[in-house]
């Protein structure tokens, strides 16, 4: 069911539907691929791994200040950043997610680990806190459907190595193409599949040896500009055909254009146009893209099916403030869906479209209702509040 959460930072939330008094406590979540899970697949869809920063987000700013100036904003929220979008997407759409993380022994920490551990029913247990060391920080400015960010952190006091060593298996892993591989290299010749990622170069080499490691993964999912840097092409859609020579599955996402698709394992050639949205923060839009693609593979999703849930899990994402924070829920494409066949059934052509494109949705939505996710909120939640937050 959709519980209204106080202090969102989004004042035009879709509308939630109040029912806490009928909340069932077996229906917290919605798990998509139940159908297909065996007793004998890891016990976990998708292992992360990388740094965790407390965000603070503030919004409304109607301009950027000016040296010695104060201005005040509209809203604020807070949330747990970095590997944290990654893992909170994946989670919210009914994937078993593990992360291994440095946290600090600060409030911060205290937090962050309990929304993630308790919130987001992300398994820490190969997670490590670290006496006298304290959470990277990040301050988020969302202005213009931008954001800019000022960050202080530190390196780990030790390496993650043996956390990631023990961690639980599972069946895929994320990972940041241009950060560690050993891990994750590891993993991929267990038999995980390492779905990619990879950031801005900002040196402007673009150098495609970056793309070795390529040959340990099973997906690569950049946008437009990092693979026509890497791969010395003119367009997203030959940059796709160039990757789709590295890995089975290669998805490149062109922002308003949509994203393209190669999946070599099944044959299929897909594109999807973005959907029209208002969007007020892109923090994490890729992360929810990448982990609903993820999702797709993993249930064997028709390929053109996969961009389209990933598309609308961005869309529904940039519509919220704070990164992963902002990534929905099944509740949330449940309303989507309820809204858009409704606009349909009243005479809209675009909706009646979307409708048929996205009909998909009527065999993988949950016949119950599932409790609504929460967002980035203006300041750390009282014990209380999120017990009464979670049923």
């Amino acid at each position: 069911m959709n519980t209204p959460q106080p202090d969102d930072v989004d004042a035009h939330d879709h509308e939630q539907h109040d029912h806490a008094e009928e909340f069932c406590p077996t229906c917290w979540a919605w798990d998509p691929l139940a159908a297909g899970r065996r007793p004998s697949d890891p016990p976990l869809d998708v292992l992360l791994s990388g740094t965790v920063f407390f965000d603070l987000i503030f919004t409304g700013l109607s301009r950027m200040p000016q040296p010695g100036e104060e201005l005040w904003t509209s809203g604020l929220g807070s949330g747990p950043g970095g590997i944290a979008n990654l893992a909170v997407a994946a989670s919210r759409l009914g994937l078993r997610t593990g992360l291994v993380a440095g946290f600090g022994d600060d409030a911060y920490a205290d937090w962050m680990w309990d929304t993630l551990s308790g919130q987001e029913r992300i398994d820490l247990s190969a997670s490590r806190r670290f006496a006298d060391f304290h959470s990277s920080v990040t301050v988020s400015i969302a202005h213009g459907g931008d954001r800019s960010m000022i960050t202080h952190g530190h390196p780990l006091p030790e390496p993650l190595g043996p956390q990631i060593a023990a961690a639980p298996a599972a069946r895929a892993a994320l990972v940041d193409l241009a950060g560690e591989v050993a891990w994750w290299r590891d993993l991929a010749a267990r038999g995980t599949k390492i779905f990619a990622d990879i950031g801005f170069d900002p040196s402007g080499r673009w150098d495609p040896a970056t793309l070795a490691p390529l040959a340990h993964c099973y997906a690569f999912v950049p946008n437009a500009t990092e693979a026509m840097g890497y791969t010395r092409t003119d367009s997203a859609e030959h940059a796709v055909r160039a990757l789709a020579e590295l890995v089975p599955l290669a998805i490149v996402t062109d922002g308003a254009a949509g994203a393209y698709a190669i999946d070599s394992s099944t044959g299929e050639q897909a594109h999807c146009p973005a959907l029209r949205v208002e969007a007020i923060d892109p923090t994490g839009a890729g992360d929810v893209f990448a982990a609903a693609s993820l999702l797709g593979a993993l249930a064997g999703w028709p390929l053109l099916d996969r961009l389209r849930f990933a598309s609308l899990c961005s869309a529904l994402a940039v519509q919220q403030f704070g990164g992963s924070l902002a990534a929905p829920g099944w509740g949330d494409i449940s309303d989507w869906w309820s809204q858009t066949r409704e606009h349909a059934d009243a005479g809209d052509p675009a909706a009646a479209r979307t409708r048929d494109d996205y009909a998909f949705l009527a065999d993988l939505l949950p016949r119950h209702r599932v409790q609504g996710v929460r967002r980035a909120q203006g300041t750390f939640a009282l014990a209380s509040d999120a017990e009464r937050g979670a049923g």
